[in-house]
Order: C-alpha cells, then structure tokens, then sequence
C-alpha cells in the first residue's frame, strides 16, 4: 500500500488550510454569521424589504463561505481516519478510496484559495453576464449560444442558480445576444475574468463548402446590483420601448407588449428584458442590468482616475482573451494566462474551473505588481 507518503500528504494539505483559514478569518466569519442570523430573526425583518433582502444574502454568502472551511477541515480529519483502517486492515478498496479522496480535497483547497484572492470591491456579488456575438455572421451567432450554454452547465456542475433574463434569437441559428444571471456568493468575483473577446475557430457548419470560419464573441459581467449602491437614474435619462416577447425565428411568445428595452440616454447602454411573466417585472429587471452595469462604469472610471494620478501607463487586458479551436486541431487556450485544454467538448460541457482558477491567479499577480 506504499506507492503515496500518507502522512506528508495530508500534512501539506493542514498546513494549505491553515493559511486558507487564516487568510479568512474563520472566527470573523462565524461572529458575522452569528450577527446577521440575529438580525435575519428579528420578527420586523420584511417591514423594510429591501433590507431584509441585503441582510439574507449577506448570511447566505457568510454561511456558504463559513460550509467552505469548516466541511473541508472534516474531510482532511476523515481522510486520515480512512487511511488508517486502510493500513490496518490492508483493503484495497479504502486505499483508493483514500487515494480519490486526497485528489478531491486537493482540488478543493486549491478553488478555496483562489476565493481568498477575490478582494475587490464588489467581487463577493452575485453577477450578471451578457454575450454578444461578434464578427463571423451565422457563426458568431452560434458561438454565443454554445457559450450561453457553457456557463449555464459551468453553474450546474457548480450547484449554483442561473436564471435566464433575456435572449435575442439570430434569424438563422444561434443567439444575437443573451442575459443571464448567476445567483452564488463571489459570482461576480470568479466570473468577471470570463469578460472579454472570445474566438472560435472551426469548420463551419453552415458553410456548404467545409471551409474554416473564424468568429467571436464579447462576454461582459458586471455584479448585480444591490439595496444601498444609490444607483439613481433619472426618469429622463431613460428612453423605454415595449414590445411583444418572440422565441426562436420570429415566433410569438405571447400576444401582449410586455418586452421591454430600456435605453440609458447618456451611455448609449442598451438592456432588454423579455423573459418575465409581465412589463412591470421586466421593466425592474431591466433596470436593475443597467443600474448594474453603471456601478461597473463607475467602478472602472474610479480606478482609471486612480491609475492616472499614480502614473500607471500599462495597457489594459486585450480584447481577445480566449481561443476556442476545433480545426485544424482540438485546443482551448487562453492568451492570457496560457492555461490551455486539449478537449474543447469538456470545456463547452461547462468544465472551466481551471480556466477560471488561472484568470483569478494572474489577475491577482497583476495586481501586485
């Protein structure tokens, strides 16, 4: 049963916790937790519901980061018990049981770290995500469907809440644009590295001739906006068109105006919403985007105003971020922290964490430097 040192293994895996735990504030987390449960129970809670909202997401996220620690620091001591009665009793089914184990508890020390390195402002929001299909016609409009659906799997395999808020179907195939949601503690945070020009290279399905295309597709995230962020927007810097909620090709949803997009007159910004029951609740979920992505705006401009008066002169991240190929070989590659993988399909089934791992990693180096 040699083969693996045991004992140092799962003494590195203390000792990476231990930083984890320290880096965390485990007992600031737990007297957070303890703080907002109390105030989560007071009987007058959902007299002002907006508060009561920002008080049981704020516990959720604590309680989520509180299950975070305190469940990977029982499965170390489980996974010493394992390998003990492994030893004694010579089963070779406990060993590689013990040996699958050491591989997931690994790979969740190391997502947890990664946490650690989300300390931006809004990084512990959930997030609102929107692609856009670039350049490359029919082919950009798939691209973002398949991209849609990456995220969307990425957050199942994840046991994160996704809800679909809009999608713009391309008269051929494929989605002009598509909104959604991630509901998850630091959604904000892990996914904003996603944001950027995506590229696809592939032989074109659409292309009788089986030539190579080559398309895109933007990615924004920005965080969902919340109670206290005073976010005004006035009535007259809003211009808001209704119409009727279509599905793929053109086809009718329903037969009344309860669409809506909503044009921020001063940005440019554009946000549509059709995939409420009513106009009034796509209105405020539309205004809710826009608010979202205007904090993003104000944010950035914060910063760049920051970067100005410190003399910082280095280039912002290029548009392109991504590669997606197919053809004339299988790769995914980011060109921005080089992590590459030899099997798109797993990558398209929503298997990105590393690809996410690495983005965070690099960013954070970055922003040591």
């Amino acid at each position: 049963m040699a083969d693996i040192d045991f004992s140092a293994e799962i003494a590195a895996l203390r000792h990476t916790y231990e930083s984890i735990e320290a880096v965390s504030d485990i007992e600031q987390i737990r007297a957070d937790v303890a703080e907002l449960s109390k105030e989560a129970s007071a009987p007058n809670l959902w007299d002002d519901p907006s508060k009561g909202q920002q008080i049981t997401s704020a516990l959720s996220r604590k309680e989520t980061e509180l299950g975070r620690l305190t469940s990977l620091y029982a499965r170390i001591d489980d996974l010493d018990v394992t390998v003990e009665l492994a030893q004694e009793a010579d089963d070779a089914d406990l060993h590689a049981e013990a040996i699958a184990e050491l591989k997931s508890i690994k790979k969740s020390l190391n997502q947890l770290e990664t946490v650690t390195l989300l300390s931006g402002e809004y990084d512990e929001r959930e997030a609102v995500v929107t692609i856009r299909a670039g350049a490359g016609g029919v082919d950009a409009s798939d691209f973002t469907l398949m991209l849609m659906r990456m995220y969307l799997r990425w957050a199942e395999h994840n046991g994160y809440s996704a809800k679909v808020m809009d999608t713009s179907y391309a008269e051929e195939a494929g989605l002009k644009s598509a909104t959604f949601e991630i509901n998850a503690p630091y959604a904000f945070g892990t996914l904003s590295v996603e944001a950027g020009t995506h590229r696809l290279v592939r032989i074109s399905p659409f292309d009788n001739q089986g030539r190579r295309h080559t398309s895109f597709a933007a990615v924004e995230v920005v965080p969902l906006i919340e109670s206290d962020d005073s976010i005004e927007i006035p009535e007259t810097e809003l211009k808001i068109d209704v119409f009727r909620s279509s599905g793929p090709g053109g086809q009718h949803v329903n037969t009344t105006d309860s669409a809506v997009r909503m044009t921020h007159i001063p940005t440019g910004i554009v946000v549509s919403m059709q995939n409420e029951k009513s106009q009034i609740q796509n209105r405020a979920a539309a205004l809710r985007v826009l608010q979202s992505r205007l904090l993003l705006i104000r944010k950035e401009e914060e910063e760049a105003k920051k970067k100005e008066l410190a003399g910082d002169v280095k280039a912002s991240w290029g548009d392109q971020m991504r590669s997606y190929v197919l053809n004339p070989y299988q790769m995914v590659k980011d060109l921005r922290t080089h992590h590459e993988e030899g099997n798109p399909e797993k990558v398209f089934n929503g298997e990105i964490n590393d690809f996410i791992d690495a983005g965070i990693r690099w960013r954070a180096e970055g922003r040591h430097d």
